[in-house]
């Protein structure tokens, strides 16, 4: 039997002659694996970056879709800004960023749907590792739209023989389930940096993913979406890899690392550390049960040890299994 080894040499073929024009957002680890992933199938892609030499003036005007990889702290700000740049009239809008905004304790795709109220926006988001990704390693990803022509077209951009793209008309749902498992994955991090076993983990997994649906079908998220790529696949995907940012955050506590001292380690953004923060604040407003989510608060912010945040979930009060699914 002839062995074949994965890598971008042998997998990452053109497989379509696309024409659409589509400009990145962001140059990061996930911005650039994005780009990189388009231009497999010879899709014409200009990048930009706030650091970078280009004007956003200049990468945006052709573009037929827009597709933003920047960190949530700066997503409000660059819509607005793009607001006053002349666009194509049927540009597309897409986020690949997973977080929730301080301000207004909303997502991504709220902030650009209503900035941009007349064009259609869709999320991109699914089990995507991107140093996997930068090694030609397959992956699957889903882009989201209630607009499901618009979520076709950034479907054929992306899709090629390492990277599947699925379709779904449940943008919010899709963005959310991104969303909180970066929180899921910081508790995960803290449960393996203990060395407290398969079993535990397993559990903590497990229970982190009906409190995900919880949150997100009352933030109004459709059930059926976690239990696809961008909600299940991704908290897999996250809360078992070291290569997750937000893993190596609860991982880096569990050792007794100041979280200043981690998060300057990874030199990147941990968007987990944010979105729980804000998480928690909206969770309260809205009177949702976030067990998880509520020690993961209180263990950022110094209130409580890793060794208490565990202690504090396992002591909760016996309760059936499936009692507070959605």
């Amino acid at each position: 039997m002839t062995e074949i080894t994965l890598s971008p040499q042998n997998l990452a073929e053109p497989t379509q002659n696309l024409s659409t024009p589509l400009t990145v957002l962001g140059q990061g680890a996930w911005g650039s694996a994005l780009a990189h992933l388009a231009r497999i199938n010879n899709t014409p892609v200009q990048t930009w970056s706030r650091r970078g030499k280009e004007s956003l003036e200049a990468v945006v005007g052709n573009a037929k879709v827009i597709l933003c990889a920047i960190s949530m702290k700066g997503v409000a700000a660059l819509a607005a800004r793009l607001k006053t740049i002349p666009l194509q009239p049927d540009v597309i809008f897409v986020t690949a960023t997973k977080g929730l905004d301080p301000a207004t304790k909303r997502t991504p795709s709220q902030i650009w749907q209503t900035t941009f109220p007349d064009h259609p926006v869709a999320v991109l988001s699914g089990p995507n590792l991107s140093k996997e990704i930068d090694l030609g390693l397959p992956a699957a990803t889903v882009i989201a739209s209630e607009d499901l022509a618009a979520a076709e077209t950034v479907q054929e951009l992306f899709s090629s023989d390492i990277f599947r793209v699925y379709t779904n008309t449940d943008p919010l749902g899709t963005e959310l389930g991104g969303t909180l498992k970066n929180v899921m994955a910081i508790a995960v991090g803290v449960c393996d940096g203990l060395k407290l076993g398969t079993n535990a983990r397993s559990a903590l997994i497990t229970r982190a993913l009906p409190e995900v649906m919880r949150i997100g079908t009352l933030l109004g998220g459709q059930a059926e979406t976690f239990y696809g790529l961008s909600g299940l696949g991704d908290l897999l995907a996250t809360c078992t890899s070291p290569l997750s940012r937000n893993y190596q955050v609860g991982y880096g506590l569990a050792q007794g690392k100041a979280l200043d001292e981690i998060l300057e380690e990874l030199g990147s953004t941990a968007e987990g550390v944010n979105t729980t923060c804000v998480l928690v604040d909206r969770v309260y407003d809205e009177g949702i049960s976030a067990p998880i989510a509520w020690q993961v608060y209180r263990l950022l912010n110094g209130k409580i040890t890793p060794q208490e945040a565990v202690a504090a979930l396992m002591e909760r009060e016996l309760k059936p299994e499936y009692c507070d699914l959605p």
